[in-house]
């Protein structure tokens, strides 16, 4: 038995504090891997829930198959770093993923340039091209936001963008626009809608930024029945009209049950509730509960009318029509082209053609897809 080893003068070998220290860190590293490996599930599981709630069944945008994230941001990299910006590839890219795929590409651009996809394509591109690149790096909640940011923004309110954001966003939706909206500006939505809108049009707005209209696909007839005969006292039935009752039953019933009361009241009044809206409330808050209407009915064909009126006539407003293509190509955009060509007798693919030109041009007829 060796002189370390014998039971009187027994101690660790000389080398074991170094051995102990080293099992110790690799048990420690192991720990921290595996306790990182667990946040990035979660983390990733919330992402797949909060990037749930944007995609519909009938978009035309969808997941890339064979994606990998590390390519595309390698050859975005490529394609802003090189001699001349490569439109084309940018345009392949970010046109073929899903929005949940671009924000992977983001993370992985950041994480291998250590910079922001957006801040370089900010850097490199210009104009309408520009705009609706950064809007497709851009995650659905905060794209939104920024959108009524800019909505408010300046000199005068943009009231058409503002009622087509807050009447065509789920109530889930609208939560996480709202927390977006925080997240960036530091100051609640419901703080610069008060501040920049008046009035009635200004309590309906809150009520749906507040995000509590039901969601439920259930109906309810004997509601629908009450709901009905509140909406007829408040305006046909009386002298002047009750705004709140209008608000509190158009911005907070689910839109099968609004549907539901709009044939009810039409027992009751024998008129439709837009000829009501339109004879009993004016300006703003007219136009609101008209969309809310509207979109109750039929959403794709309320907001195939905005890409309409974004194109027709001189100029091309811009704004609007990135928004639609980007917010919707995920959602319901093959629903919205159906109705545009319904309605205006020849395709959105034709109208987007004719009014815009360039990398900008193809980039949204990528985003719209096939020609109807």
């Amino acid at each position: 038995m060796s002189e370390w080893t014998s039971a009187s003068t027994w101690a660790w070998p000389p080398w074991t504090s170094e051995f102990r220290t080293l099992t110790t860190l690799i048990l420690l590293f192991r720990y921290c891997d595996l306790s990182l490996r667990k946040k990035q599930k979660q983390k990733q599981k919330r992402w797949d829930i909060m990037a749930s709630i944007w995609v519909g069944s009938r978009g035309t945008i969808r997941d890339y198959p064979g994606f990998s994230p590390s390519v595309d941001a390698e050859a975005i990299r490529k394609a802003i770093r090189g001699i001349g910006t490569d439109e084309k590839t940018l345009i392949r890219i970010l046109t073929e993923r899903s929005n949940a795929q671009r924000q992977l590409i983001v993370r992985e651009y950041q994480a291998a340039y250590e910079q922001e996809l957006k801040d370089d394509l900010k850097g490199d591109l210009s104009g309408n091209l520009k705009h609706i690149m950064v809007a497709l790096v851009t995650p659905p909640a905060v794209f939104d936001a920024k959108q009524l940011k800019k909505s408010m923004k300046g000199t005068g309110t943009d009231e058409d963008a503002l009622i087509e954001i807050l009447t065509t966003r789920t109530s889930r939706q609208m939560k996480e626009i709202s927390q977006a909206y925080y997240t960036v500006y530091k100051k609640s939505l419901g703080d610069d809608i008060s501040s920049e809108t008046s009035g009635d049009f200004r309590k309906a707005l809150l009520t749906l930024a507040d995000g509590r209209r039901d969601e439920s696909l259930k109906v309810d007839e004997h509601l629908a029945k009450k709901d009905a005969q509140i909406l007829y006292n408040a305006g046909e039935n009386k002298w002047g009209t009750d705004e709140d009752k209008f608000t509190e039953v158009l911005c907070l019933r689910s839109f099968p049950q609004l549907k539901l009361t709009f044939d009810e009241y039409r027992n009751i009044c024998q008129k439709d509730i837009e000829d009501s809206i339109k004879g009993e409330l004016s300006g703003h808050f007219e136009d609101l509960l008209l969309a809310i209407v509207h979109c109750t009915k039929n959403t794709p064909a309320f907001l195939a009318g905005r890409l309409h009126r974004a194109l027709k006539g001189a100029g091309t407003d811009e704004f609007t029509l990135n928004r639609i293509m980007v917010s919707r190509s995920e959602i319901d955009l093959l629903d919205i082209r159906h109705e545009f060509k319904k309605h205006c007798s020849y395709s959105l693919y034709s109208a987007i053609k004719s009014d815009t030109s360039g990398d900008y041009e193809t980039t949204l007829l990528k985003i719209c897809g096939e020609d109807d």
